[in-house]
This record gives structure tokens, sequence and C-alpha cells, in this order.
């Protein structure tokens, strides 16, 4: 005898970013640990995005920007300030969505596969003291729902840094 199953609705990617975010403030209530709050804020997101293959934190250490916590691939250690998207995003304070990582000059290739990259800043009192670095192995993956959204994750997870 045949079932008839029903599948799930398609969602559009601003829901999935809003379910995130009422899915994060829960993480990040139970606990005041910076890590701990990146750690499950870079899960949080790569299990909600199919098409992001790298999400992950790079904090501020003497003008260097280090591999904090993060899922995908194993991934660079230190990018130097103003070096690569991530050095970039930090130096100018801005968000960047990058289209096409090969026409980005001086783009670090910690993984050959990655097309795109949204990199936020994450600012206290002015000072940038990380970033938030999505890749995906789509080009153009990135646009500003992104944008609008991940800038929110980071003003959630910016309170945990003190």
């Amino acid at each position: 005898m045949d079932q008839i199953f029903e599948h799930p609705p398609v969602r559009g990617r601003a829901e999935v970013y809003r379910e995130t975010l009422r899915q994060l403030e829960s993480l990040l209530a139970d606990d005041d640990n910076l890590i701990a709050s990146l750690a499950n804020t870079a899960a949080l997101l790569k299990l909600n995005f199919n098409s992001f293959s790298w999400v992950g934190f790079y904090l501020e250490s003497q003008g260097d920007l280090i591999v904090g916590p993060f899922q995908g691939k194993p991934a660079c250690v230190r990018i130097r300030w103003g070096k690569g998207v991530c050095g970039v995003a930090a130096e100018s304070k801005q968000t960047l969505i990058v289209p096409d990582v090969g026409s980005f000059p001086g783009h670090i290739a910690c993984d050959p596969l990655s097309r795109s990259e949204i990199v936020v800043p994450i600012q206290v009192e002015g000072r940038v003291v990380g970033v938030l670095d999505v890749d995906s192995q789509h080009l153009a993956d990135f646009n500003e729902t992104d944008r609008t959204y991940l800038e929110k994750v980071v003003e959630m997870v910016k309170l945990k840094f003190k």
C-alpha cells in the first residue's frame, strides 16, 4: 500500500535566519562563556544552512586574527590585519560580501573549494575584536539578506566579549 508523505514547505533564506536567531537567543542565554557561545553559534549556522561550507570566528590577538571556534574543514590559523577577506573586513570595520573569492585581490585560500564568502566584523566599543566568517562552495551565495541577518548574529554574540 502506498503511503503519501507530505514534504515540508520550502522555506526562504530570511525565514531560516529568523528561526536561527530565535534558536541562537536560547543558546546564548544559558551561558556567558565566550568560546562556548561562539562554538554554538558556528554550529547552529552550519547546521541550518546547507550551502555554508565553513562557518567560524577569527579573534583579534596582537594585531592578527587567530582562528576561533568553527565548523568545517581545518582553517588558516593566523590572518594578518588587512590581508584576505577577513583581514580587510576587520581593518575596514565593514561587512564584506565576495561573490567570487577568486577575483578578490589577496584572497587566502584555506579551502580551495570555497567560491564565495561573507565576513562580518565584531566591534566592541569601536574596536574590532574578531570577525564572523562564512564560506560557500557556490558562487555568489551571499546577498543583502545574509548581511542583514549575520550582522544581527554578530550583535547577539558580541555581548559575550568582555
